[in-house]
Formats: structure tokens, sequence, C-alpha cells
């Protein structure tokens, strides 16, 4: 029976325990990540060893949150969990970009990492344990992964760093920040921040990396405990006779490929060069097998045009170590959207797209904690033509889900808040091709869509991709790398933000770390090429246009939120009307804040009109337009706001003596009328003669309306006869 092993920890002033042999142990590893009431279950399986040679490691992860953990029935009709929600894939990429490099190079068999969410407290959110403990799980088991990986979320509120804060610490954090790394060196970076600057970063970074080190060390303690022996990897044996072959045919030709200037003569290059490697083999021999010779070829590759690469400081493409790629920027492309705009970077190009709509377009997400809305979403996509490729288009996959999130979180601080700009947001990336960071040109092409459609941004943000290239003792950072520096080189940086400082960041590593110095590099050279490319952004456009002709115009009112159901009417019958009547949307929020969008000012000043004056007061002194409703003996019932009567007695109907309200008014008249009085219960005085001076003139006397004394109320008594309440 395996005996449950338990160890735990203080991180950031708050308990992680790691546990395994409770639950899944047939998994191949399992481990149970908790902090408070959050509790993350991480099981990992590995396939049998297989005869097939791949060329990739076939790493699934499955990061899976059970409405259960927070005491909650799914939606729908089929009331359980169904295709993984956003958060669900970008938390199974936070979890693999990190522990993927960490695999030895030759362990090609497939690997399934499986994290399901069991039990949330609403406070700590499970990200940083669903990492720990799927490291964890795979450091317990005989997969042959050796290097423990750990992770921990850093804030930043009041300018203290906090290690792995609450959701509610977050919520006021101008940093959220995410690292995974080893115990001598960090493998990942997520972060978004409310322009904060390099400087503050590195130092998060530091604090960050401080945790991760408690959080591996963790790890190697449960290890310890119940650590079982690693399975032995047999390195890939490629026949020397044919890296010899290869070597001599074509390893002098890879300097050439420093000559081809696009993607299409870099690629056509390398496909004559690897069929020319393909032609020194014995392709009919018994036991000939094609894919040693893509691994051989790959491994050469790599090797000669890294080592051209720091050896002479030449790019594939001929630039320099910080030179970007030619940069265009065009706005208004398309004639009938909000806003538009197409950013070319090279070969990597963006068409962007705003569209602004009202409450009623905001996105409704059933998080596991609680139901949010979202006023901006930012949607990427990435058709194949894109890259000159065929390919099934099967919806949206979770590198588009990947890349939308980053440029999301790049643009997202930017976005002005609902009182300073009452619309729903939504930013389309279209990526028309690419070679090089597409998610960075969609920060760079999103700014000016934004600004195209009158979107007043706090400021434009630009965003660069930035590569590493090293061997045992040397080591380059090159700015605005291409699709081939990407593929072989041994990091992807990514670094969006304002003249003021970084809004998002992301870093993937291929190799296990990178050093402080050559981090403090790549700031310096995302920096350097943020701002060049804000330079551009500015000459295009230097600040939001007027809104878009086509744009709704949304206007903003304040009513006293008593007055809501008012407005509303019963069954929503007011505001229907209102609607139907002026073509108008109207959203109502419970504060009171009534938002009118209208495409023509007429639609929206009539819409204007009645919601005041379904929810105005009256105000004493003031003289309105009313409409008389009711004649009684002692005066009339005059409607001076929608559903608002006040009464005019016969006395203030003109001057000198009146017998009755209807030898001068006729209902359905037209009359302007001053409110002299308001009492406790709200009753209404009103009054024409101090409206209109001299009073009114009585009517022709075949025009008065005869008015008769309203019958006596009655009540009923027990025998059920009526019985007179007025006393003779």
């Amino acid at each position: 029976m395996t005996k449950i092993e338990k160890v735990t920890t203080q991180i950031g002033g708050r308990e992680m325990s790691l546990e395994t042999g409770r639950m899944a142990k047939q998994a191949h590893g399992a481990v149970i990540a908790q902090s408070g009431g959050t509790v993350v279950l991480a099981a990992v399986v590995a396939g049998s060893d297989s005869k097939e040679i791949r060329d990739f490691f076939p790493l699934t992860v499955d990061y899976r949150e059970r409405t259960y953990a927070a005491g909650k029935i799914p939606g729908g009709f089929f009331k359980r969990e169904g295709r993984p929600s956003e958060k669900e894939i970008l938390t199974s990429r936070l979890i693999d970009r990190p522990i993927r490099p960490l695999f030895p190079e030759d362990y090609l068999n497939e690997v399934q990492i499986s994290v399901t969410v069991l039990s949330v407290d609403g406070e700590n959110p499970t990200e940083i344990f669903a990492m720990n403990a799927a490291s964890a799980a795979l450091m317990v088991s005989d997969i042959p992964y050796t290097t423990a990986l750990g992770a921990a979320r850093v804030g930043l509120v009041e300018g203290q760093f906090i290690v792995n804060p609450t959701r509610q610490e977050l919520e006021k954090s101008a940093l959220d920040l995410v690292v995974a790394g080893t115990l001598e060196k960090i493998v990942m970076i997520e972060a978004g921040a409310k322009e904060i600057s390099e400087e503050q970063m590195l130092e998060a970074l530091r604090v960050g990396h401080e945790a991760v080190k408690q959080a591996v060390k963790l790890q190697m303690e449960l290890v310890k405990k119940t650590g079982r022996t690693k399975k032995e990897v047999k390195p890939i044996a490629i026949p020397a006779e044919m890296e010899k072959k290869i070597e001599a045919a074509i390893g002098k030709e890879f300097e050439k490929l420093f000559s081809k200037a696009t993607k299409e003569e870099q690629e056509e290059f390398l496909k004559g060069l690897y069929e020319k490697a393909l032609a020194q083999c014995d392709t009919e021999a018994e036991g000939f097998n094609e894919a040693l010779v893509k691994i051989a070829f790959a491994r050469l590759e790599h090797e000669k045009i890294r080592d051209l690469v720091l050896s002479t400081g030449k790019r594939p493409d001929g630039r320099a170590e910080r030179e970007i790629r030619k940069i265009t920027c065009e706005i208004d492309i398309l004639p009938r959207t909000h806003g538009s705009s197409l950013f070319t970077r090279g070969q990597t190009q963006s068409l962007s797209v705003t569209t602004l709509g009202t409450g009623e377009d905001e996105q409704t997400i059933d998080a596991l904690e609680e139901e949010y809305s979202k006023r901006f979403m930012l949607h990427y996509n990435f058709p194949h033509y894109s890259v000159g490729e065929v390919g099934a288009n099967r919806g949206t996959g979770r590198r588009e889900i990947g890349h939308g999130a980053l440029a999301s979180r790049a643009l997202e601080p930017v976005i002005p808040s609902q009182e300073e700009f009452p619309y729903t947001v939504r930013l389309v990336s279209e990526i028309m091709e690419s070679n090089g960071s597409s998610s960075m040109a969609t920060v760079c092409g999103g700014t000016l869509a934004l600004m195209d459609a009158g979107v007043p941004i706090k400021a434009p943000v630009a965003g660069i991709a930035i590569g590493l290239v090293t061997d045992e003792k040397r080591w380059k950072v090159l700015t605005d790398i291409a699709g081939i520096e990407d593929h072989l080189g041994d990091m992807d940086f990514k670094a969006a933000g304002t003249r003021e400082g970084l809004t998002a960041l992301q870093m993937d590593m291929k190799i296990a770390g990178i050093t402080e110095a050559q981090l403090k590099e790549a700031f310096d050279q995302a920096k350097q090429a943020r701002f060049k490319i804000l330079d551009m952004i500015a000459a295009c456009i230097s600040a939001p246009k007027e809104l878009s002709t086509y744009a709704p115009r949304i206007t903003t009112l304040k009513i006293d939120p008593e007055k809501i159901g008012a407005l509303i009417g019963p069954g929503g019958k007011n505001i229907r009307k209102i609607v139907e009547e002026t073509g108008a949307k109207i959203d109502i929020e419970d504060d009171g804040r009534v938002f009118i969008a209208a495409v023509n000012n007429e639609s929206s000043e009539a819409a204007i009109a009645r919601v005041q004056a379904m929810t105005e007061e009256a105000e004493v002194g003031k003289i309105y337009d009313s409409t008389v409703q009711k004649l009684m003996p002692f005066g009339a019932f005059c409607e001076i706001l929608p559903g608002k009567d006040g009464l005019c007695h016969v006395s203030e109907i003109t001057e000198g003596f009146v017998k009755s309200a209807g030898d001068y008014l006729r209902v359905g008249d037209k009359v302007k009328v001053k409110v002299v009085g308001v009492d406790e219960r709200g009753k209404i005085s009103l009054s024409i003669k101090q409206a209109v001076p001299g009073g009114i003139p009585i009517l022709p006397e075949d025009q008065r309306t005869v008015v008769e004394a309203a019958p006596p109320r009655r009540d009923r008594d027990d025998r059920g006869r009526g019985r007179s309440r007025r006393r003779d």
C-alpha cells in the first residue's frame, strides 16, 4: 500500500503543502497542492517506450476546473463541465511552457499532465499551486524529469511587493507577475502591469525567484520521502557514417543562408539543403529511417547557424543585433468600421479593427469564483494563409487564445474607465502574414486602431520580441527576432508598454534558464525598441480621433436609484416604449447610471428628454408645460412630468373669483403652470396665474365643461349594505 507523504512550508506568509500517496495512485505520479481552502490535484502519466522515432516531444497539459470546487452547479442544459474555458486554456499553457524545456532532449515518449481544481476558497488563485503540483508530480514519478520547477506570483500594492497575493490583493495591485524557475535560473515570466519601470520589474523578478526557490526546495523534500527511480533515457542513435556524410556535404553551406533576406528565400534554401543531405544517404537500404536524417539535419542546422550568429554578429536576414525591421503604420483602412489599422513589421502584419458597443455588448464570464463582465475584449486570429500553409479551420486554437491574452494584457491598462468612456470595446487582430512576433504586432496595430476609433487611451502602447543565442561561453541578445531566430534561438522575450513603463511581459526559454546579465540586456534592448516604435505610431496618429460617424453616441445620466423601477416600468413597459419610439439603446446600472446610445443626435436627444422627464423631481418655483388630466369643482389636475400630476386650485387659475375649473380649462389643454409647493407626502401644488401673467381667460360659454361633484365615498358594513361616511 502506498504511503501518504506530506510536506509543508511558508511562502509569502501563507502555508503551502504538497501531498502524495492519497489520490490517483495508479498514475505514474500524483501530488495534491493546498493553500488555505484551495486544493489542486496534478497527475502525470507517460506512454510506453516506442520504437517510433519522433522529431517532436508529445507533451500534453490539461488544466480543468470543477464547479463543485466552488460549491456551484454548471449552467446550461447538460449541467456538467464542457469545453475548456479561456482561463483553463491559458493556465494549461502556463504549466506547459516552463516544464517542456526541462525534459531531456532525447526523451520523446508521450507525456500527459492532468491538473484538476478540487476546491477553491475565493482567496488563493489556483494557477501557482497547479504549476507547483505538476512539477512535483513529475518529480515523484519514474518519468525522466529531474529538475524541479517552482512557481510564484508577485504583486505590487502601495509600493510593496507581495508574494502569492490573494485575489483581493491582486485587484489593488499594479503588477501581476508569475515567475517559474529552478534553484539557479528563471525559466518563464508572465506579467501584466500598470506602467511600471524595468527596474521595478527586475526587482519583482528577484523577489519572485526567491519564492520559487522555496517551492523547489519543498518539492525536493517530498522527493526524498517518496521519489522513485527514474527511467533511463536512451539517446537517439544516429549512425556516425550518416552524420559525417551530411556534415561533409552541407556543413559549410549554411553560411549562404545569411544572404537570404525573406522567409520564403530562407525556407527554399533550407529545403534544398535538406534534399542535398538526404541524397548522401542510401534511402533504399534495409532499415533506413528518414526521421534520423531529419534529426541529424536539424542538429547540424542548429549548431552551424547559432555558431555563425555568435562568432560573426550577423543575423540570417543581414540585420545588426539591435536593428528593427522596416515598420509601416496605417489607419482608417476600412470605410465602415469604427476604427482600423494595418501595422507591418518586416514580414509580420496585423489588420486591427475596433468596434464600439454599449453595456449590452459586455462579455459575461461565469468564472469558478464568481461571475464578472468584460468591457474590453481582444480577439486574435491566425489563419493558415498568414504563413503560406493549407490547414483545416477548427476554431480558435490554444495558441491564438494565448497570443490574444498577451496583447489584451498589454493594452488593458490604457483603456479608459467606464466613467471616462462608457463604451464596450472589442478589438480584433487579423494576422495577415507572420514571420516574427504577431502578438506584439497586435499590440502596436491595436493601439493604432483604438486611436483611429476615437478611444481616449491613456497612452500609446508598443511591443517587441527579443531573442537570445548562447553556447557554453558566449551569448547574444537580438532585437525583433524573425521566425528562424525564434526557432533556433534559446529565448522568446516579449515586452510591451508605454513611454512611462511596462504593461505586459512574457518570457519563454528553450534552455534551463536565463542569467541576470542576459535579462538586463533584454530589458534594455526592448525599451529602446519600444520607444522607436512609439515614435512611428505618433508620426501616424498623435492623438485619438473623433468618434466614427458609424459608432453609437453614448450619453450618461445619473438618476436617483429609487427611480429605476419607475423608469423601467411594470415588466419593462416604460423603457421598452422609450426604445421603440426613439430608436436608442438604454442600459441602466444599479447605482442609478443610465447609458443612452444612439447613432444620431435626434434619437439621442429624444431618449434623454424622455428619461429625464420620467425621473425628474418637481422643483418648487419652476414653470412647466403641463397637460390637463382631470377637472374637479375645486381645481384641475395637470401632468407636469410623465406620471407626475399636481393640483391647480381654482384660486390659482386666474385673477379674481373662479366658480368652476371647467369654465377656464378642458381636459387635454396645454397650459403653463408654476410649482408653488410640494408637501411631505409628495403632493404637488400648482399655479397658472403665477406662470401666465394675468391668468387665463374664461372660455366661451359653449366650450365650458360642467364639473359635477364626486359622489361621497361609501364603505360596507358587516351586512354588506352601503354606508355613507358623510355626516348630516
